[in-house]
């Protein structure tokens, strides 16, 4: 894997999450409640912080939980809550270890077809079905990752053209697209509950 992403916006953070499977997971792991750059810069931190050029499963698995959730706290912050968002982080690498000897990219590597590969992220902690199917439309748009069916397994995220995720993220016009989309949404969320509660 060696692709150059746009997601951080910052050229040691993209390239890091092109070339590091684990990268682009945590990066999507941390991705709730803060700006999608801000989640994407976090594994570079976390690599700089641990003084690793790449992160490594078994490592952080390893990890003492308060010595990372310090890690993790340090400011600036990796995320808005850094303290849970390391469990989260430990449990995704220690759910790795035990299922694919620490190889993110394992996840995805043989996946027979789309409907297999989203119930293997399905399965990872922390990963919802939305963030699966995000992540799965990273994986087909950006990363080369089309076992067949992956579109469809990927809901509307897998759509052509579409600006919903940062699976549609190549730059800064597409970002603010995306940003776009995701407003609109939640404007539309809004007022379906106020017509439904009027």
């Amino acid at each position: 894997m060696d692709t150059t992403l746009r997601l951080a916006q910052q050229p040691e953070a993209d390239e890091l999450l092109g070339r590091s499977p684990l990268a682009a997971l945590v990066g999507m792991l941390l991705d709730q409640q803060i700006p999608m750059e801000w989640a994407f810069t976090g594994p570079h931190t976390i690599a700089q912080r641990m003084g690793v050029d790449d992160l490594d499963a078994h490592e952080i698995a390893a990890q003492d939980p308060e010595a990372f959730a310090e890690l993790l706290s340090r400011k600036p912050a990796v995320h808005r809550y850094p303290g849970s968002m390391a469990g989260r982080v430990q449990k995704l690498c220690q759910y790795l270890v035990e299922h694919y000897d620490g190889d993110a990219e394992a996840v995805w590597r043989d996946a027979a077809d789309g409907r297999e590969l989203l119930k293997r992220l399905v399965d990872l902690p922390g990963f919802g079905k939305q963030k699966a199917q995000i992540f799965l439309a990273l994986l087909g748009k950006r990363l080369g990752v089309t076992p067949e069916g992956w579109r469809e397994a990927a809901g509307p995220y897998g759509e052509q053209g579409s600006y919903r995720s940062v699976a549609d993220i190549t730059g800064p016009e597409s970002l603010a697209k995306v940003r776009e989309y995701k407003q609109e949404a939640k404007r539309a969320a809004k007022a379906a509950k106020a017509a439904k509660e009027g």
